[in-house]
């Protein structure tokens, strides 16, 4: 089926789903109007949002190829092609909290729309027997250059930026993200992810992030948790919780024992020893939580489940455009992180709209091509779904049936 013609490009298609008033207003929230004269903050979303999604290497690239395609930028709210110093300036001058702004209020009008945008995503590693609310805390590391970023230093001869981030493991989408460079430990971050979870909630998170305080806070807040137990815990067995059973080596409630540790966190704990199946292969994990009445099988279901969160790293690592950087301040780094957030937003909703039922990487490289086409981006999307199967075998030949020949 040949994909139907459209009015629009495909850019201009997704770019329309960012609400018209809202960069206007933005821009002049945090003073950019005034900064810009010939390059508009609305023409600056745009070419950054064309950098993830074309996969632009380089100012030159970007800044030639909306040139070469300024007819197609017109009709996106009469954004203009950038030059490659007005580009470069952009991002160094600029603040960089509009664009995370820009990706909180996007998505918050994308959900506020549609109750149920994200629901149904294909990741299938989350226990369906919970009815709460689960969220994982995570981080990934953004790799930069160590001898043009010193913002960035965390050891001698290595740069890096951190995205830390809660994530909705049911819709599969940002509740909370923190970028900053890489020299602060995980768990100094951990009040500052946790803070907006209410009641009866459920957090899971690897052990980077267990601070005993925080964890005393969470449950004064009446927040469940899960992690990891650090292999230096020192603790003392209280009692036996539930006998041990398959998998489950013991499930004890413990009290830790360091005065430090103690103080910050004076309740009992829940220790529960289990063999837990990785690539295939079972190995032995201790988890510490302040539930006590799940079944031990079931904090280990909502641990593994944690792994949601490194697929959402990977899914938008390996799609957008987070390993070539366009400048090295960290206004630009800012900047190119944010805007692909917004980026990927926009694509998961592009493919909410039009039912896509295959990966975000697929639909990503669909509309990567077509960028430029003026072409309906539902059409394009509806013939090509998911590959077929091999086709069936036959044990033995089929007689073929002739009409008019005898048998």
């Amino acid at each position: 089926m040949t994909p139907a013609k459209h009015q629009y490009s495909i850019l201009k298609q997704i770019c329309q789903h960012i609400p018209a008033h809202l960069v206007s207003k933005l821009s002049r929230s945090f003073g950019i109007d005034k900064q810009s004269r010939t390059f508009s903050c609305w023409s600056h979303i745009v070419s950054m949002l064309h950098v993830q999604i074309a996969h632009s290497l380089s100012l030159n690239d970007v800044s030639d190829t909306l040139r070469n395609h300024s007819g197609a930028l017109t009709p996106i709210r009469r954004a203009t092609p950038p030059s490659r110093n007005g580009l470069s300036h952009a991002n160094r001058v600029r603040d960089p909290l509009m664009a995370e702004t820009l990706f909180w209020e996007v998505l918050s009008h994308i959900q506020n729309k549609h109750l149920d945008f994200g629901r149904g995503h294909k990741y299938s590693g989350l226990p369906r027997r919970f009815k709460r609310a689960i969220y994982a805390v995570d981080s990934t590391t953004i790799q930069l250059v160590a001898n043009c970023i010193d913002w960035a230093k965390h050891r001698r001869r290595k740069a890096a930026a951190k995205c830390h981030m809660q994530l909705n493991l049911q819709t599969f989408l940002p509740q909370f993200a923190i970028v900053k460079e890489a020299s602060t430990h995980d768990s100094t971050e951990a009040y500052q992810l946790c803070q907006d979870l209410k009641s009866g909630e459920i957090a899971v998170f690897d052990k980077a992030y267990v601070d005993f305080k925080h964890l005393a806070d969470l449950d004064r807040r009446e927040l469940f948790w899960v992690t990891r137990a650090k292999d230096n815990m020192k603790y003392r067995f209280v009692k036996q919780n539930t006998e041990p059973k398959g998998n489950i080596q013991y499930d004890a409630l413990i009290e830790l024992e360091m005065p430090k540790s103690r103080e910050a966190y004076p309740k009992k704990l829940r220790l529960v020893k289990a063999y837990v199946e990785i690539n295939g292969e079972k190995k032995l994990m201790k988890f510490i939580t302040n539930n006590m009445q799940w079944a031990p099988s079931s904090i280990c279901d909502l641990y593994k489940c944690r792994w949601g969160i490194e697929v959402f790293f990977k899914q938008i690592k390996q799609t957008l455009q987070l390993s070539d950087f366009l400048g090295h301040s960290q206004k630009a780094i800012l900047w190119q992180v944010w805007t692909a957030m917004l980026a990927y937003i926009l694509i998961r909703y592009i493919g909410f709209l039009g039912q896509w039922k295959g990966a975000f990487s697929r639909l990503f490289t669909l509309l990567r091509g077509v960028l430029f086409s003026r072409l309906d981006v539902f059409s394009v999307m509806a013939p090509c779904g998911t590959a077929r199967g091999s086709p069936r075998m036959v044990g033995s030949p089929q007689q073929a049936y002739l009409p008019g020949f005898n048998m």
